[in-house]
């Protein structure tokens, strides 16, 4: 299956090995991937900070960049949710691809559960707000997770919580935005779990912010670059 890999904003320029992974594993999958190199932005950041006309220039552009894909797999529930949910709001009448946030893809078009992944060490899962809320992938991260070779899951409590990063609210809201980023770290900490994971690297940079901060012994990881370890 030929499928195009959106990267995200975030991804291309401070999380490179995120996309890097994501192709990993959709090309031992079988996956042909094609990476459109004018790809730019979903256009999210701008529809959330008040200004949708410059999001719905964004959203045409990747209509056009795009246009064509059979599947179009991206390392972000947030940018998913951003194109599914918000794209016709920006630029009505527009005809995008099918489009798919990475567990999406693997469970709901290959099929697949059980990636071919080793990674022996303990994860405990963040859902992120629009993966969990905007585009309900629900169970799909844990059910990958599972199938990983040496992987122990740890429940995380509150896991439905926001971590208080929302673009632009750890901008604006700061302190708040530290302090519900402190509440995740700590909830992290308490299951004794080395590894934070989560599908979202905007996400997972707050997190791994505060983390730093309170020297907590406590890394985080795209579920991406889980999925294609084998070590």
């Amino acid at each position: 299956m030929r499928v195009s890999l959106f990267i995200t904003c975030l991804a291309d320029t401070l999380f490179p090995d995120v996309g890097k992974a994501t192709i990993t594993v959709l090309e031992r999958l079988g996956c042909d991937v094609d990476f459109p190199v004018a790809q730019t932005c979903c256009g999210q950041m701008h529809l959330n900070t008040g200004y949708p006309e410059l999001a719905g220039g964004l959203v045409r552009s990747f209509a056009e960049t795009f246009a064509g894909s059979e599947a179009v797999v991206l390392p972000s529930g947030s940018c998913a949710a951003m194109l599914r949910h918000h794209a016709d709001r920006v630029a009505e009448g527009i005809e995008l691809p099918p489009v798919y946030e990475l567990s999406e893809f693997l469970i709901d078009v290959l099929g697949v559960t059980d990636v071919g992944a080793r990674f022996p060490h303990t994860v405990t899962y963040h859902p992120t707000c629009h993966s969990l809320r905007l585009l309900g992938v629900g169970e799909r991260p844990y059910r990958l997770l599972r199938e990983v070779e040496g992987l122990e899951l740890r429940e995380l409590p509150g896991a439905d919580e926001c971590c208080g990063f929302g673009g632009t609210f750890a901008v604006k809201n700061a302190e708040t935005s530290s302090a519900m980023g402190q509440d995740k770290v700590a909830a992290a900490v308490g299951t004794g779990a080395e590894i934070l994971c989560a599908s979202d690297s905007s996400c997972l940079m707050h997190l791994a912010g505060v983390a730093g901060r309170e020297h907590a012994p406590l890394r985080t990881m795209h579920l991406a670059e889980i999925l294609a370890s084998t070590g």
